[in-house]
């Protein structure tokens, strides 16, 4: 998968990361997929009374809960998220919270489930607010998707974006996209916390992309919304160039992008 974020960070720039994405709520619902739906069924294969999606963003996930329970219900801190997400998605209530503050009741849920959004959290007090409110044997799950790090199409992306940095830039792209590089993006019980070990299934899917989704979906990425607007339009440029002059791609030709997802479960102890 594409990351979020270096394992190495500041707190105040794991700060900035996480609410950056409110900046670019349409732009967000619009290029960044979520996952498969097999990932879904495989960590809720029966319909349960409620689910929680933490960390909901503009409903990738919370949509497709939609069905496998009677009461969904998305958490999300950034109110211009969660504007999108209640305008696309019915059926749902939409909170403000976080990993680590959920306006729930105590045994309220029977499953939490984050979307590439659980890096984002502190882990131990978030694991304590999701025991809290998960009800006695319910399930945490974390799943990170995104392009396929190992897929032939994203190494030939990153040396092509590593060697078409000049001189003169503050940042040369190369070193940008080592950001994109994957990292930490496990679902670890840290030892005496109420959850057995987790389990992991990994889901793979293509997709047909244009230069268009593609150009967007970088661009829905927190180290790209926070870069100068002169630098990021510079990446985003280089990016549609690389993919017409080397690639090929352009206008409404596709390509197939391999897509994974990496998905963890995790129950509750009775």
């Amino acid at each position: 998968m594409i990351s979020e974020p270096d394992a190495g960070i500041s707190a105040e720039t794991k700060a900035a990361r996480s609410s950056s994405f409110g900046h670019v709520a349409g732009h967000y619902e619009r290029y960044r997929p979520g996952p498969p739906a097999e990932a879904v069924t495989w960590l809720i294969p029966t319909a349960v009374d409620t689910v929680v999606d933490l960390g909901a963003g503009t409903g990738a996930l919370t949509r497709l809960l939609v069905g496998h329970a009677g009461t969904v219900i998305a958490v999300e801190p950034d109110e211009r998220m969660r504007a999108v997400l209640m305008a696309e998605v019915a059926g749902i209530t939409a909170v403000e919270g976080k990993g680590e503050s959920m306006p729930l009741p105590d045994r309220s849920a029977d499953a939490v489930i984050a979307s590439s959004s659980w890096h984002w959290v502190d882990v131990v007090p978030a694991l304590g607010e999701v025991a809290r409110v998960l009800k006695p044997g319910g399930l945490l799950a974390a799943l990170w998707s995104g392009p396929d790090p190992e897929s032939p199409f994203i190494m030939q992306a990153r040396e092509l974006l590593s060697g078409a940095g000049g001189a003169g830039t503050s940042e040369t792209l190369a070193a940008l996209a080592e950001r994109d590089r994957p990292v930490d993006q496990v679902l670890r019980i840290p030892e005496g916390l109420p959850f057995r070990q987790p389990e992991l299934e990994i889901f793979r899917w293509d997709m047909a992309l244009t230069a268009d989704d593609l150009v967007g979906l970088l661009g829905t990425f927190s180290w790209v919304i926070l870069m100068e607007p002169a630098e990021r339009e510079h990446l985003l440029d280089t990016a549609r160039r690389l993919l017409r002059d080397v690639v090929g791609i352009e206008g409404d030709t596709t390509i197939d992008i391999a897509f994974r997802c990496d998905t963890y479960r995790a129950r509750l102890l009775d």
